[in-house]
């Protein structure tokens, strides 16, 4: 979506498309899942962030294809959840990277174009859509009990789906999404009162639908998103001054929306997405230092696609 963790260079923030940051391993991120031209895909991606410039290799894949899904993890392995409306949470262990996931969870309730965040122990998958009805509730999974049903947690404060999700290990600011209105509004859940409604923080000053985060220990980067047009924008969301209106950074180097995320502490990798009927394969490299500049042309993945999550 907690315990402290002291990190470390070999830790690093990972983020989802609908989406996540995580724990992880310092030097690569896997994009999963995902709608390409002609059908729903269960591949998983792998940048190297050493070879930036090379063609994502194939891993996983997922144990099924699905599109709107959302991925948290920690130092060892990955939690892709919910998507094309089912419940399944698959986990991806990166040392065995290109075996088929194995299922875990479930999620409590069917949800698609959902966002999540996680720590070392836990990971929270925020809002989303059940069918019609956009919910509201956070579902948390616990990674030592990982077959057992998700425990509702949260609420955020408005049902959405679409949004994008990043934080630290004591918070999770969910912030974007849609249900009629695109919203722009940030809600930040604590772990350690997780059960409470989400404190209302932000906003962000664009992206709506289909926005997806990634950021470091004391920032997030929301990018890309419908609000009310396809946006290329980067908004930063400073947590100490966390009410204040995110300011606008980056751009992408294209407008779209229903991309993934996932990084380290010094970068952000935006990935894939869609400006319709256009679907990508680009990987944009956002250099946290030099926040205001277009982000770099990386990658690129081994397919366009759109709709995807990244750890």
């Amino acid at each position: 979506m907690a315990t402290t963790h002291v990190f470390t260079l070999s830790d690093v923030y990972r983020q989802s498309l609908e989406g996540t940051w995580v724990l992880q391993g310092w030097n690569a991120a896997w994009f999963g899942g995902g709608y390409a031209p002609t059908s729903t895909r269960s591949s998983v991606d792998r940048i190297n962030f050493a070879s930036d410039t090379a063609t994502a290799v194939a891993k996983g894949p997922l144990s099924l294809a699905r599109h709107g899904l959302s991925a948290s993890g920690n130092t060892t392995d990955a939690w892709y959840g919910g998507g094309s409306g089912i419940s399944k949470i698959d986990r991806i262990i990166f040392s065995v990277d290109t075996a088929t996931a194995v299922a875990k969870g479930p999620l409590t309730g069917n949800r698609f174009f959902l966002a999540a965040h996680g720590n070392t122990t836990d990971a929270w998958f925020g809002s989303g859509r059940e069918g019609v009805p956009f919910v509201t509730k956070v579902d948390r999974i616990i990674f030592a009990s990982d077959s057992a049903t998700a425990v509702a947690k949260g609420p955020l404060t408005l049902g959405r789906y679409g949004l994008g999700a990043h934080g630290n290990t004591t918070d999770a600011w969910y912030g974007g999404g849609h249900s009629g209105p695109n919203f722009t509004t940030v809600d930040r859940v604590i772990f350690s009162s997780d059960t409470a409604t989400a404190v209302v923080k932000g906003p962000l000053t664009a992206g709506g639908y289909g926005v997806t985060a990634h950021g470091s220990t004391t920032d997030a980067w929301f990018g890309g998103g419908v609000n009310p047009g396809v946006v290329s924008r980067v908004d930063r969301i400073i947590f100490a001054s966390d009410t204040a209106t995110a300011v606008a950074k980056g751009p992408l180097s294209a407008a779209r929306y229903l991309l993934g995320a996932g990084g380290n502490e010094t970068d952000a990798w935006f990935g894939g997405g869609r400006t319709s009927p256009s679907i990508f394969s680009t990987v944009d490299r956002v250099i946290f230092s030099s926040d205001t500049a277009t982000a770099v042309a990386k990658g690129p993945l081994s397919l366009t696609k759109s709709g995807l999550a990244a750890d």
